[in-house]
């Protein structure tokens, strides 16, 4: 089969691998018909995270038709057209009993801390991804879902990971009605929580970034209020400016480990590898938020230290509320508002590139070009 292939940092293409095989009973093999490029994949692609071994195919968002199950399958049928999210998980652990299936235990070798993530190295278990034209997919009864015959494939393959975790920052940050929510970051997840931040009664939504493309986006898509931060001198003094001086109730950071606005993070962590990632959007929203408000963190770190204001966060009696998204405990309530009406998860996609094409699509996301918001990958167009 064809699949995306890393090959060191900024270095990808396409190359042929055996197809996957069924490894468990409870395995299926899913044909891909559209998979996505995620922001997180660039942390990959930048060599950005530990363990991402030369070989290994990337993609946590992925959707398919069931192309072969293993003998101890029972709720999927080959030929079933199906949303994978992007959490492998088994479903009956301590954690998977709580409904907390990102940090299964069952999983990943390394489950003190994350469980499985398809395509996002060994540091989460080591699966294969879905930038590619088959993939496998363990505990096949438990993760995927078949995909409403009402649902577009565009729309379905955004909840497997970028729409569901946006949706999941705005629950982290306990928003209440009337509440002033501030997201950093326009990319699609941070889109998905501006937008989601309304429909769970927010009062107003600022949106902070520093690409226009993007922040033209954020006000068609969210209807948020947008500022781009390398026009004012400080993003904090302007937040609390804009807040009467007591700063949001609920910041979200959506930018995670590659955020730009101050050098020396950016050089230390995205250059030098000194850092997990460069917590610029996070410090700005332990500052820009008020005292005793939420600070929830769905931008993307690596395992080591970061240099994250935590003296202010304990001083301001912040709540931190962060993990990766347990995608499917978000998937009824989010069918229910595309069903209705008031979510096209879609109108943000902004380049369809075939899977042998993946080399550029990679590189026209990671240098922002083209206007590129979220580029969904075909491996076998018609």
């Amino acid at each position: 089969m064809r699949a995306m292939v890393y090959r060191g940092p900024y270095r990808i293409r396409v190359e042929e691998k055996p197809r996957p095989r069924i490894e468990h009973p409870n395995d299926a093999i899913v044909k891909v018909q559209l998979a996505a490029i995620c922001g997180s994949d660039l942390h990959l692609y930048h060599g950005m995270m530990p363990d991402t071994r030369v070989g290994h195919t990337f993609g946590h968002e992925f959707i398919g038709v069931v192309d072969e199950v293993g003998s101890s399958v029972q709720d999927l049928r080959v030929g079933d057209r199906v949303m994978v999210p992007f959490n492998v998980f088994c479903g009956s652990c301590f954690f998977c009993a709580r409904g907390l299936y990102s940090n299964c235990h069952n999983v990943n070798p390394n489950a003190t801390a994350v469980g499985g993530i398809y395509g996002y190295s060994h540091t989460t278990g080591g699966y294969d991804g879905g930038q590619a034209e088959y993939v496998r997919v363990p505990f096949a009864d438990v993760g995927p879902s078949v995909i409403p015959d009402w649902m577009d494939d565009e729309d379905a393959v955004l909840l497997t990971d970028a729409l569901a975790t946006g949706y999941f920052g705005a629950q982290l940050g306990g928003i209440v009605e009337g509440d002033v929510v501030v997201v950093f970051g326009a990319g699609p997840v941070g889109l998905y929580a501006a937008r989601s931040a309304w429909l769970m009664g927010a009062g107003r939504v600022i949106v902070v970034d520093h690409l226009d493309f993007r922040l033209e986006k954020a006000r068609e898509f969210a209807h948020a209020e947008t500022f781009n931060f390398t026009e004012h001198d400080d993003v904090v003094v302007l937040m609390k400016r804009l807040t009467d001086h007591l700063g949001a109730d609920v910041a979200i950071d959506a930018v995670g480990a590659e955020a730009d606005g101050n050098l020396l993070m950016h050089v230390t962590s995205a250059k030098l590898k000194l850092q997990g990632g460069s917590p610029v959007a996070l410090n700005w929203a332990i500052d820009s938020v008020r005292k005793g408000g939420t600070v929830s963190v769905m931008g993307a770190y690596g395992p080591i230290f970061s240099s994250v204001k935590f003296g202010d966060a304990l001083n301001k009696g912040l709540t931190l509320r962060m993990n990766q998204a347990p995608v499917k405990r978000q998937w009824p309530r989010l069918f229910e508002h595309i069903r209705n009406g008031y979510l096209k998860p879609s109108d943000i996609v902004t380049h369809r590139i075939p899977l042998e094409h993946i080399a550029e699509g990679y590189h026209i996301m990671s240098a922002k070009l083209d206007g590129c918001i979220k580029p969904l990958i075909v491996p076998n167009p018609a």
